[in-house]
């Protein structure tokens, strides 16, 4: 299913990208900024408002996805710095917020998580770079 949603996300012009890129309107001091949020935590979300209070339906959605699965997770209110809201849009070469990077590498926003945890893919993913959730233990 996720190469379904690749290949969707592809045909409508969005690209995933599984490292950082430096896009010419990135600055090497906002790409050192940004990597020093991604690298915070195992399990780092950019989102609009915090989780206490999201301040968007898309964030909210993120957060509560991996509050469900019980992932702890930093995450980085980008309403309070316009040059990181901007920037990690660059840094992952993806439009939209919020993003989700999982030790460095970025998985994908809200839609990308939901279609994740309904396919069973999330866990998985969680799994495969040791980090345990919720459904770790379950059988498939």
């Amino acid at each position: 299913m996720l190469r379904q949603l690749f290949s969707i996300a592809v045909s409508q012009g969005r690209r995933f990208a599984t490292t950082p890129q430096l896009l010419g309107n990135l600055s090497p001091q906002l790409k050192s900024k940004i990597q020093g949020l991604v690298d915070q935590g195992d399990v780092v979300l950019f989102m609009k408002g915090s989780p206490e209070q999201p301040m968007c339906g898309f964030s909210k959605t993120a957060k509560m996805i991996l509050e469900f699965h019980q992932i702890p997770f930093k995450s980085v209110d980008v309403l309070v710095d316009e040059d990181v809201r901007n920037g990690i849009k660059e840094y992952s070469d993806w439009p939209t917020i919020p993003q989700l990077y999982v030790k460095g590498q970025f998985v994908g926003g809200s839609d990308i998580l939901l279609q994740m945890h309904k396919d069973g893919e999330l866990t998985e993913m969680f799994q495969s770079h040791g980090i345990k959730s919720k459904f770790s233990d379950q059988d498939k």
